[in-house]
Parts: C-alpha cells; structure tokens; sequence
C-alpha cells in the first residue's frame, strides 16, 4: 500500500464558494475511459459550472467560445453525453446526473476524426462465431 503524504501543505485545496464534485467512480468505473476527449471536456466544464444540483445554464456560444469548440463538435459532445445518461438538457438548462451504475455505451455515431477505443478480443470473437454459423 503507497503512503501519502501532503506534498504542499499550504496548497491544500478547499471549498470557497463555488460546489463542483466528480465522483472517484467516474474513473475507477471507467465513465472517463468510455468518452470521446469533446465529451471528457464538455463533462468537466458542465460539472464546474453547476450548482450542488448538477444545474447550469450556460448558452451553447458561451461554451464553445470558453471550450474551443465549433458548434457541430458542442452538439456531438452533448448528444454524446445524454446518450450516455451523465447529463439531461432541456434546451435551456443542463443537469450534471448522478452516474449511472456502468458506464453506457454511446448511441450516437461517431465522426471520422474520432477513435473510438475498442477491445479487439471481444470482436474478434463475434467475427468467429458469425463466420462458424455461415460455414458448415
């Protein structure tokens, strides 16, 4: 087991004002290994902008202009996000959700420019048994 030990005791993080909290699931459970680095950066940016409710109503041109993103890459990201059950979104108002039990795998297609990571054991596999039911 590592020890830890404060390495700057005056830098010592605290709460003054603001309340903005992930869960240390969101990374053991692999919520931040199943996003797109949009969704990653949208998710971080709604969690600090929300309340102790998860709510935050910041405008798409705010976003993108504070994020970097062009509009198509904000719609991809948030879409991405509501498919995976982190966020809702009425058209005004976002709500950072409670995680879901696992992580959800996205509905939303993909573009060209991204990667999705697979594990390559599991669809080989299904390669396989869709090849065995063809051949006798």
């Amino acid at each position: 087991m590592i020890k830890k030990k404060i390495l700057n005791p005056d830098r010592i993080r605290r709460i003054h004002g603001g309340f903005s909290f992930i869960p240390h699931r969101f990374l053991a459970d692999g919520f931040l290994a199943a996003l797109p680095q949009k969704e990653i950066l949208l998710y971080l940016f709604l969690v600090l902008a929300s309340d102790r409710y998860g709510l935050s109503f910041y405008s798409y041109d705010k976003i993108c202009t504070l994020l970097q993103m062009d509009l198509d890459q904000y719609i991809n990201a948030r879409n991405g996000l509501i498919d995976k059950d982190l966020i809702a979104f009425d058209g005004t108002v976002f709500q950072v959700l409670e995680l879901p039990a696992t992580p959800v795998v996205s509905l939303t297609p993909l573009k060209a420019d991204h990667k999705p990571i697979r594990n390559p054991v599991p669809i080989a596999r299904l390669v396989d048994q869709s090849l065995k039911r063809i051949t006798p």
